[in-house]
């Protein structure tokens, strides 16, 4: 099941369904490419068609947002739960280490990967970490090379939302990766580079006013969520 908002389907899952589905992915060899939608990314793709058919092909589309869930109950179109992209990868992980899957981590500035692994590492001691690269490369094809020489199960990237569905997209089949997954900034925060909002910001939804706070100059991102309740409301949902 899914729900559309403003024609960009979202899948009505919850966390654990999720992993099921990746597991499933996996097993079934790909490749798949899973993305993340949430307001910022739904407003880009209104005039970003590239960027609307990825989503619409993704082979798993998460609800990451609160706003998403916030506005799908009062529509009375309700998402299951959010299913915050930081939250699914860390999951996926504690599987990848109990089912003896590889991870190859792409993206973040220089370091920044390599720290998120070391991060992984200690949390989950047998997870099997084949490669990691910064976000920083001027030449695709070195970096597929090495992403196919490492021959990952699952591809996480943290190239930005837009970019990271684009390359992964543009690439699926010549990676030969089962499952890529777009991860935004999840290894900021792993890595312990950035810190994700307290609790109790996320238990009362205003995520947004930390990261305002605490990075002013995201503020023309934050634009997206007033755009987002203008397009759901106006343009409905559908699921």
């Amino acid at each position: 099941m899914q729900v559309d908002f403003a024609n960009i389907p979202v899948d009505n899952v919850t966390l654990k369904e999720s992993l099921d589905k990746l597991d499933e992915l996996i097993a079934s060899q790909g490749p798949h490419l899973v993305v993340t939608p949430n307001p910022e990314m739904i407003v880009a793709a209104q005039e970003d068609n590239l960027l609307k058919q990825i989503i619409k092909s993704a082979a798993l589309r998460l609800p990451d947002g609160i706003s998403l869930v916030v506005v799908s109950r009062i529509l009375r179109r309700p998402l299951k739960e959010r299913v915050a992209g930081i939250e699914f990868m860390l999951q996926a992980v504690r599987m990848a280490s109990l089912k003896h899957y590889r991870i190859y981590l792409l993206g973040g500035k220089p370091g920044i990967a390599q720290k998120a692994a070391e991060s992984l590492k200690n949390s989950f001691p047998s997870l099997l970490i084949v490669g990691v690269h910064d976000g920083y490369f001027e030449h695709d094809g070195t970096i597929i090379n090495q992403i196919k020489a490492a021959q990952p199960d699952l591809l996480f990237a943290g190239l930005g939302a837009g970019r990271q569905e684009k390359w992964l997209a543009k690439y699926l089949k010549v990676l030969g990766v089962p499952v890529c997954v777009g991860v935004g900034g999840s290894m900021d925060v792993i890595s312990g580079y950035k810190k994700r909002a307290p609790k109790i910001f996320r238990r009362l939804y205003i995520e947004w006013l930390y990261r305002l706070v605490t990075e002013p100059w995201r503020w023309k991102r934050q634009l997206a969520l007033p755009k987002f309740l203008w397009l759901v409301f106006t343009k409905g949902l559908k699921g």
